[in-house]
């Protein structure tokens, strides 16, 4: 740990305002709650507010001027003005929110699994979204009530199918850009199930758009509910905004202001609903998600050999043989074979694109859907990692095996505290209750060296450093006690005095617990601090493996000689810099 991180003060992270209390501080969305309270109070108070029944006609009150008995006068059919307003206001606001409520119900469950899982759902249901789309939604409608119902609010229901497409892709967009996230994955290496990833980690990115397009939704819905109104449709019986302008305009030379009432209370009530959106949407400080291209779980298939005889040696934690990973034509992992042992240290060098990842991350089941992954064996601790299922693998992360990951700040999730992301994954793999995880989770973090426990379980991860990060991770990796912990260039993010604090704790953890581990990186000198033995891959492939003692000392193969040559250390220093022989000449424009 630095310094600047030992030294840093004790102050308790605030806690977050509430989404009312941020959205109240702008003045306009004071204004347009206000106008929607007011117009859905009147709506619901209609019966104290007037005696007057909306349908019932007196002809002699025909474009009656306002009295005490109309205080807004009279329609063309004598019917009172004020009543048919308020209960007219219940007619749109019900439509607009059943408009909404079907267009979510619909379309949210189907872009949030579209978007999660992909795959042949994704492409059923968006070519379902397109033929709904391609549909004209006003003939659609005028059929409706034409042959189905003259009821208002049957059209609408219809209408919040026909816009749910319009939810399904928002939401589907939302979706793919957070599920490729670090932090998604590492919830998913936690052995968090997919549900519960959706409900803690996807969803809360999706609610703020969500909330936008509700109330565009809801805006809309009334729009069209008024027009489909004013060309007459719907019951008689039944008062509406758009019955109202309709009559008006009958009578527009004899009574003009009988346009003002509803389009008064129509323009208000949509207006303010759009501009409410917006002023969510500022209160959430909602910004285009940044999409980070990483892995996720894929259906592994078993290989069709015949199983290997048992393993030799007791102690024999995980078994690699003849992985193979390829995207479509293409090889990436070719015939690897490796084996770590309970308690060793396995360090997985390469260069850069050799595989090393793609080998951990197959043993983790976090290749993406176009990753084909075949093996001879591929073993922990007696179980075939290949015929098991999403839901026991998940089980099996966490609890068996340990997963640190490369970038500490994009592997926890912005929207949670750090606590929340420690006690989740021990709650469920070790059952125990929010206060015994609580302080485990405590335990860990003094454990792995953070000198204030309480002050980051109770912080967000932009509040610490990123070698605070790094240690929070290493305490949720072993939070589940892990038989085998696989960390991915662990040190790579962190400067050099942080790395050694970092690598002599993971080294401290592994020994106490006796887990296996397999580090992958391409720093030779992680290897020399940290590691037993030595897996070298070059193209994909196991090229040598020794003792690192071994490694360092006669490397066999000529790959493992030239990335030993590469590195700086002992090498001499560079002499002074030359000056140039010839004077530059001035270039002139």
């Amino acid at each position: 740990m630095t310094i600047a991180e030992s030294t840093a003060p004790a102050t308790v992270a605030p806690a977050r305002t509430g989404l009312l209390r941020r959205a109240l501080r702008d003045p306009l969305a004071l204004v347009c709650l206000a106008v929607l309270g007011l117009v859905i109070a009147a709506s619901l108070a209609a019966p104290l507010l007037t005696s007057q029944a909306p349908d019932q006609s007196v002809m002699t009150d025909t474009l009656a001027p306002p009295s005490g008995a109309h205080p807004l006068g009279g329609d063309g059919v004598g019917r009172d003005v004020l009543s048919r307003l308020l209960y007219g206001g219940r007619t749109s606001l019900l439509g607009g929110t059943l408009a909404v409520l079907v267009a979510f119900a619909v379309g949210a469950p189907l872009g949030l699994v579209s978007g999660f899982y992909r795959g042949w759902f994704d492409a059923v249901a968006g070519w379902i979204v397109n033929v709904i789309m391609a549909v004209p939604a006003i003939i659609v409608l005028l059929v409706v009530m034409a042959a189905v119902s003259q009821d208002l609010n049957v059209a609408m229901i219809v209408l919040g199918v026909i816009m749910a497409p319009m939810v399904f892709r928002l939401i589907r967009a939302s979706v793919l850009a957070v599920r490729e996230e670090l932090y998604v994955d590492a919830a998913r290496v936690s052995g968090l199930g997919d549900a519960r990833i959706m409900r803690r980690h996807v969803m809360p990115v999706v609610v703020a758009p969500s909330v936008i397009q509700a109330t565009q939704v809801f805006a809309v819905a009334i729009g069209i509910q008024a027009g489909l109104a004013f060309l007459g449709l719907g019951k008689a019986s039944q008062a509406s905004w758009g019955a109202m302008l309709n009559d008006a305009f009958t009578n527009v030379y004899n009574a003009p202001t009988l346009l003002v009432w509803p389009g008064i209370a129509m323009g208000l009530t949509i207006l303010a609903a759009s501009l409410l959106g917006n002023a969510v949407r500022d209160a959430l400080g909602t910004a285009p998600p940044r999409a980070v291209k990483h892995m996720r779980p894929t259906a592994r298939t078993a290989p069709a050999l015949a199983a290997a005889p048992a393993e030799p040696t007791a102690d024999r934690l995980l078994t690699v043989a003849g992985l193979r990973v390829s995207y479509g034509e293409k090889t990436v992992v070719d015939g690897v074979d490796l084996t770590v042992n309970r308690g060793e240290v396995l360090g997985l060098v390469g260069e850069s694109g050799s595989g090393k990842s793609q080998t951990a991350f197959s043993v983790l089941g976090l290749l993406p859907d176009e990753a084909r992954v075949t093996a001879d064996r591929l073993v922990f601790d007696g179980e075939e990692l290949l015929t098991l299922g999403i839901p026991a693998l998940n089980a099996l992360r966490g609890a068996g095996i340990g997963y640190i990951p490369q970038e500490p700040m994009s592997n926890l999730d912005p929207c949670f505290r750090i606590g929340f992301q420690l006690v989740e994954p021990i709650r469920k793999h070790l059952g125990l209750s929010r206060a015994e995880a609580r302080t485990k989770a405590l335990e860990l973090l003094a454990r792995v060296g953070i000198p204030d426990p309480e002050r980051v379980f109770g912080s967000y991860p932009h509040q610490v450093s990123g070698g605070m990060a790094q240690r929070v991770l290493i305490a949720g990796a072993v939070s589940c006690d892990p038989r085998l912990l696989i960390a991915d260039e662990p040190t790579t993010a962190l400067d050099v005095t942080v790395q050694a604090e970092v690598l002599d704790l993971m080294r401290s953890l592994q020994e106490e617990r006796r887990m296996g581990m397999i580090i992958v990186t391409h720093d030779f000198g992680v290897v020399a601090d940290i590691c037993d033995r030595v897996a070298v891959m070059q193209k994909g492939r196991i090229v040598e493996t020794a003792p690192a003692g071994d490694i360092f000392a006669a490397p066999g193969h000529a790959y493992t000689r030239m990335l030993l040559d590469s590195t700086l250390e002992g090498g001499p220093a560079r002499g002074p810099l030359r000056a140039p022989d010839q004077t530059r000449k001035e270039v002139t424009s």
